[in-house]
């Protein structure tokens, strides 16, 4: 970069939060799966909206290219800067104040940079409930989440992050704040513009900050480990449990013993909830308005019309609080143990619920057409239709050679999602894993307006160049 540009962007945050050192920038460089590996120009720490601001002026009148970042935690490269060292990574670390938490209207107002864990936690103890819940939660960042529309283990009842945001404040490319920081759950006055930047990776501007929406925090929440014999069988339990529980049914979750087996091996401390094998594990939750006996009545009848009617095989009820948090800790960390087994090539889609059975056994199959030996070490939110249909290297197999698999069995599972008209990226966004597949798979009246919006909102294409589209 310009010595004398460098300079300007210096004034702006200050010598202590421009970073140019390679040493200092490794961390802002490299990503969770070691997938894509950057090489910023330099990283730059903005404290306020102004100097974000004063950033991308600069940037949009030099056509430098801006990189966003949050917590660093995504999984398909949308916060890593390119490797040709012309690009610079914006932080939004220090953007961490919880503005304000309205706990009459249940809202909370945040910078961008704020964890989601703090979040979660100053909601609770508002009395509060902030629902969005991640593997990565104590390290990933608001704005990220909601540049990603990040979903998690509880979107069956609460949604999406972008159900969960009622305004927005976002930096625009030419440094122009839009101010939308509106706590209305009601407003049809034209676009809806909030919308446009969530989910866009920060390719369109760089949010700032963000209106949440809380929920009454639930008074009682049961937990049950189920083990089944299939995904139909997963798949009837939670049509039970959705008939009897309603919106009562906060989690469920659908582990195949594969996935499962790592987390027994790997986690310390780790123990089976159940006796004997299954092959396939649902981790299911139930939270009442009302109180402890309540959930755990509701579950208690859920499962034993599911034993009698031979859809589950057995089942455990968490006893306490302790053994709860124990049955999310074996499913939360399915992701991470996943690693101790070698190479593993990830698929993060989606499919309508009723069609998840159907689409494993066809995915596998496709799975085992390029490596009969791999191991499919499924698991996901059976609820909302999304699985992170994981494949791991067979036992001892090369991890090299397997990974040199990694677009052939993309592309093969791949083909089975869009056979049934699902989604390539449910949870982790586009980024640059899955640019191209985009380009040549979704519609072309839609990546025309993709690309209509990107032209007009960001004309100098300063803002994640190279991401989604």
């Amino acid at each position: 970069m310009d010595g004398n540009l460098k300079e300007r962007f210096r004034a702006i945050v200050g010598d202590a939060y421009l970073i140019d050192a390679p040493a200092d920038m490794v961390s802002y460089a490299t990503e969770p799966r070691g997938l894509f590996g950057g090489s910023p120009s330099l990283v730059l720490r903005p404290g306020t909206v102004e100097e974000v601001s004063r950033i991308l002026a600069l940037a949009n009148e030099t056509r430098t290219p801006i990189v966003p970042q949050g917590g660093n935690t995504g999984l398909v490269g949308g916060q890593m800067a390119s490797s040709d060292g012309s690009q610079v990574v914006l932080s939004l670390a220090r953007l961490n104040r919880i503005r304000e938490i309205d706990g009459a209207g249940r809202t909370m107002t945040v910078d961008a940079g704020v964890l989601l864990q703090n979040i979660q936690q100053s909601a609770d103890d508002a009395g509060l409930l902030f629902p969005l819940s991640l593997a990565s939660e104590g390290s990933c960042q608001i704005g990220g989440n909601l540049s990603v529309n990040a979903g998690g283990t509880a979107v069956l009842a609460y949604g999406n992050a972008r159900e969960l945001c009622l305004g927005l404040e976002v930096v625009l490319p030419d440094g122009t704040v839009l101010d939308d920081l509106r706590k209305l759950k009601k407003d049809n006055t034209g676009y809806d513009l909030k919308n446009l930047f969530i989910g866009a990776e920060g390719t369109l501007g760089i949010i700032t900050g963000a209106v949440l929406k809380l929920v009454p925090k639930p008074k009682g929440k049961g937990a049950a480990w189920v083990g089944v014999n299939s995904p139909q069988a997963a798949l009837a339990l939670f049509n039970l449990a959705e008939q009897r529980a309603g919106s009562a049914l906060t989690g469920f979750e659908l582990m195949a013993d594969v996935a499962f087996s790592f987390a027994i091996r790997h986690l310390e401390g780790a123990r089976a909830p159940l006796e004997g094998e299954h092959a396939w594990h649902v981790l299911m939750q139930i939270s009442s308005g009302r109180s402890q006996d309540d959930a755990d009545q509701l579950m208690q009848e859920i499962l034993e019309e599911a034993f009698e009617s031979g859809v589950v095989e057995d089942a455990a009820i968490a006893a306490s609080l302790a053994q709860a948090k124990e049955f999310w800790r074996l499913r939360e960390e399915l992701s991470d143990v996943q690693k101790r087994e070698g190479g593993s090539i990830k698929h993060d889609i989606s499919v309508p619920v009723s069609k998840i059975p159907a689409f494993i056994e066809q995915g596998a199959a496709a799975v085992q057409s390029v490596c009969p030996d791999a191991r499919l070490a499924a698991f996901g939110h059976m609820g909302d239709g999304n699985l992170h249909f994981n494949v791991s290297q067979p036992v001892g197999s090369d991890t090299k050679g397997f990974l040199a698999l990694y677009r052939q069995m993309n592309d093969a599972v791949h083909r089975v999602v869009r056979s049934f008209n699902g989604s390539i990226s449910a949870e982790h966004g586009i980024g640059q894993m899955k640019r191209e597949e985009l380009a040549a798979t979704a519609p072309a009246p839609a990546i025309a307006l993709m690309r209509a919006i990107k032209d007009a909102v960001d004309p100098n294409g300063i803002m994640n160049p190279g991401k989604v589209i």
